[in-house]
């Protein structure tokens, strides 16, 4: 924790965020994105402020051509076999998260996992999780607290980051050009 330190804010936020990245297993990444790369349809959610980092990947899948949604809007199909059901939960345990795994599960959709909590009961139930070793609301208090950034900023930018990497990674498995993402952004704004 940075508080007595005389360092820029800046610089605090920008080095906890890139030891956090640095500690997300690249592998892991790898696997997530193929998952993506092979399922039939995504939907993504997240609650609160990881839900906007959601909602802007779920932008940047779409951009490259994806068949995405973000459940919660009017337009989110069906999930079933073949799907995956993209989720984040970095403090773990998030009573609408878990409710959204277990019918994503029960049809037949699997579940990838984004959270800081490796041991929690999202975690658990995930097929496969991606760890973001991120102080959140799970642990931002008392000895836990670990970030000059309160509750789970440093969490939520890191899904920022993380993000465009794996847009990055999926961009080259796919091979998308530059246009093509271009030409898929909306021309209503």
């Amino acid at each position: 924790m940075m508080e007595n330190s005389v360092e820029s804010p800046f610089r605090a936020a920008l080095d906890e965020l890139a030891g956090v990245l640095a500690r997300v297993d690249e592998t892991a990444v790898d696997r997530a994105c193929r998952m993506i790369v092979d399922c039939g349809r995504i939907g993504v959610f997240g609650c609160g402020r990881e839900a906007l980092q959601m909602k802007g990947f779920a932008m940047r899948l779409f951009h490259l051509g994806l068949p995405v949604a973000v459940v919660g809007d009017i337009t989110m199909p069906p999930l079933g076999p073949g799907d995956v059901f993209l989720v984040t939960a970095g403090p773990g345990e998030l009573s609408t998260v878990l409710a959204l795994m277990k019918i994503a599960r029960e049809a037949g959709a699997l579940v990838l996992l984004l959270t800081a909590q490796a041991e929690s009961s999202a975690a658990r139930m995930a097929d496969f999780t991606l760890l973001v070793p991120a102080q959140t609301l799970a642990d931002d208090q008392g000895a836990g607290r670990t970030s000059v950034l309160p509750m789970g900023s440093v969490y939520e930018g890191a899904l920022f980051v993380l993000f465009e990497v794996m847009v990055l990674k999926l961009k080259e498995m796919l091979a998308v050009s530059p246009e093509a993402m271009r030409a898929r952004h909306t021309n209503m704004e």
